[in-house]
């Protein structure tokens, strides 16, 4: 299947400041995420970005939400982010069907929401560097189930790509510095 950026909504899921210091890989994730994220922007790929329960975990790491012009996010208290009626509002008056996903953790949050997407007739793709789990192991787990559960995955460059599909694309400059 290809994936075609009109047909793509992101979902950036929890990337919080308390659990951000205990993520395995930290740095090259939120390197990963920023760009990513600033590719689907330039693609103008909406964005959904959630945080749980965030009087507890915080906010969504500066490093991220300083790459929204107009900051927001969902709150919820359920690790499936389809379980939070407003964003499985949002997904089906979206008219979208392919969902981008990162954040963390892999194993929680991430596979759980992938899994009910799936289920309910989306297409999820796991953007692989763009995910992590406190423990390196529960995210190799985590992209093991993925992957046998029939879930795509991919990587923040290759996704970026194949949305711009071409080097003709107004785009692909740009895209293209973004990932160097």
């Amino acid at each position: 299947m290809r994936i075609l950026r009109e047909n793509c909504t992101g979902l950036v899921i929890d990337i919080q400041e308390k659990l951000w210091p205990v993520m395995a890989g930290k740095d090259i994730l939120v390197s990963n995420c920023k760009k990513l994220v600033e590719g689907l922007q330039l693609l103008n790929v909406p964005l959904v970005v959630t945080q749980q329960y965030s009087k507890g975990l915080g906010a969504t790491i500066e490093e991220i939400s300083c790459h929204f012009s107009n900051f927001s996010y969902l709150e919820k208290s359920s690790f499936s982010c389809l379980d939070e009626p407003t964003y499985a509002a949002y997904l089906q008056h979206s008219g979208k069907k392919n969902v981008l996903i990162c954040g963390i953790e892999s194993h929680v949050c991430v596979l759980q929401t992938a899994i009910d997407l799936q289920e309910q007739g989306y297409v999820p793709i796991v953007v692989a560097d763009c995910v992590e789990s406190r423990n390196p192991e529960e995210k190799k787990i985590a992209l093991q189930r993925l992957a046998l559960e029939g879930i795509r995955v991919s990587t923040a460059e290759s996704l970026l790509f194949e949305l711009t599909r071409s080097s003709q694309a107004s785009e692909f400059r740009a895209i293209s510095k973004i990932v160097k």
